[in-house]
C-alpha cells in the first residue's frame, strides 16, 4: 500500500509539481491550500505518513499549522518537511521548534525532495 503525503501550499502550481514528483515515486498524495485546509484534510484522511508544507500561506501559515498538527494526539508523530522560499535562520528555528523535521527551499530539486521524503517516511 502506498504511503500518503499531504501537500499544504497556497500555490496550486507548486502543489501540482510536488504531487507529480511524489506520484511518480509511488506515493499517494492529498492536497490542501493552506493550514486550515490541511487540518481538515488530516481529519478526513485514514492515514497520512508525511506532510510537506509551505510557510507563508493565507488563513493559517505553515508554522501555526505544524504547531496544531503536533498538538493533536492522532497526528503528532507525522513528520513534516517545510518547503518554502524562506531561508531566514529565525524562521527555520521556529519551524523546528514547532516540530518540523526538515527544511527545503523553493525552487525545489525533485531528487532532493524525494530523498528527504524517503528518509522521513521510513523514520
Amino acid at each position: 500500500m502506498a504511503k500518503t503525503v499531504l501537500i499544504v501550499d497556497d500555490s496550486m502550481s507548486l502543489r501540482a509539481l510536488v504531487k507529480l514528483s511524489l506520484t511518480r515515486a509511488g506515493y499517494a498524495v492529498l492536497e490542501a491550500s493552506d493550514g486550515k485546509d490541511g487540518l481538515a484534510q488530516l481529519d478526513k484522511a485514514a492515514k497520512v505518513n508525511l506532510i510537506v508544507s509551505d510557510v507563508n500561506m493565507p488563513n493559517m501559515d505553515g508554522i501555526t499549522f505544524v504547531t496544531h498538527v503536533k498538538q493533536h494526539a492522532r497526528h503528532k508523530f507525522i513528520p513534516v518537511i517545510m518547503l518554502t522560499t524562506e531561508d531566514e535562520v529565525a524562521k527555520i528555528a521556529q519551524a523546528k521548534a514547532a516540530g518540523a523535521r526538515a527544511w527545503l527551499t523553493k525552487p525545489f530539486n525533485p531528487p532532493q525532495l524525494l530523498e528527504a521524503v524517503g528518509k522521513l517516511v521510513l523514520a
